[in-house]
């Protein structure tokens, strides 16, 4: 009997001894949780500021502006009346949106496809490392490092009308001259090509990249397959480089939308709007007038960013399915 009395009155000490050992744990589990949360937080919060000053607030103000009817006074007040979609009723009806439009869509497709076909040819060609490979290489990345306007301000001086080297190696042909950028028939080409110019280094460099990922011992099996160089290109390099191109292509896309520093500085979208495209026709409206049009500019610039974020939608899809299948 004093035996189980001693059993009971030293389970609930057990029991309370247990229970009071095992909080303490808790509790230090939900610290260290809480402070790794706040650790994740603070080391994300600089990028959250960043993102929400940079990108969020601009596109908020853009959205808001292409909405209201912004004069010079209401701009600086702020009481400009909302206007819901009428400034993108006025850009649409506006002459110059189909010539921009066509513009834009001729200026982004040709620079991609040059671009992407050049930087690829080159990184086949400096993938062979040949000696001076690697001098050769650091130089085609001068007009990627180059700052834009002295990349424009350059090929203006190439493509003048008087004084051109571009004109004077044609007069040494035989060919008379060419006024590439007062001449509406030539004026987009001559902007196209400064910025493929511009565009080949990117594409080289990260072509390049994923073409040292190739393992060299698929060519070899192809070689010993009895494959020739262009049936080792397309059945191995081209296939293998899908990923590396895709984002590269995705990236010149984005890129070359927006591109304005080389338009405006060579031609100003002229003459008579013939290399206008929205880059260039949004800030027209918005700075390039006594009068400035805030509402028309902001909409021109909302195209453009709807246009990118629809790319990148299908790009993002288009990956997802490679990876499901």
């Amino acid at each position: 009997m004093n035996h189980t009395t001693k059993l009971q009155a030293h389970r609930p000490t057990v029991a309370r001894s247990g229970a009071a050992a095992a909080p303490p744990p808790a509790r230090s589990a939900k610290r260290r949780i809480t402070s790794t949360q706040w650790a994740a937080w603070a080391f994300l919060a600089p990028v959250t500021v960043y993102l929400a000053l940079f990108y969020a607030y601009p596109l908020y103000r853009n959205l808001d502006l292409s909405l209201r009817d912004y004069t010079v006074r209401s701009f600086v007040q702020g009481d400009a009346p909302f206007t819901g979609l009428a400034n993108y009723r006025k850009v649409f009806a506006d002459p110059t949106f189909v010539p921009a439009l066509l513009h834009t869509a001729v200026f982004t497709a040709v620079c991609l496809v040059f671009q992407y076909a050049i930087g690829l040819a080159l990184a086949v060609f400096f993938n062979q490392h040949f000696r001076l490979s690697a001098t050769l290489r650091a130089l085609f990345l001068v007009p990627w490092l180059l700052p834009l306007i002295v990349s424009a301000s350059t090929w203006s001086w190439m493509l003048s009308s008087e004084s051109g080297v571009v004109n004077a190696a044609l007069h040494a042909v035989g060919i008379g001259p060419v006024n590439w950028l007062t001449s509406p028939s030539w004026s987009l080409t001559s902007v196209i090509i400064a910025n493929i110019w511009i565009g080949v280094p990117f594409n080289l460099v990260v072509l390049y990249s994923g073409l040292q990922s190739i393992p060299a011992s698929l060519y070899e099996a192809a070689a010993i397959d009895g494959a020739n160089a262009w049936q080792r290109f397309w059945r191995v390099t081209f296939p293998l480089l899908r990923p590396v191109s895709a984002i590269t292509l995705l990236l010149g896309l984005v890129y070359t939308l927006k591109v304005f520093d080389i338009i405006w500085i060579m031609t100003k979208g002229g003459p008579a709007d013939s290399s206008t495209t929205f880059a260039t026709w949004s800030y027209q409206l918005g700075f390039g007038n006594l009068l400035p049009a805030f509402g028309p500019g902001a909409a021109v610039g909302n195209l453009l960013v709807v246009a990118a974020l629809v790319f990148g939608l299908v790009y993002v899809r288009v990956q997802r399915k490679q990876g499901l299948s």
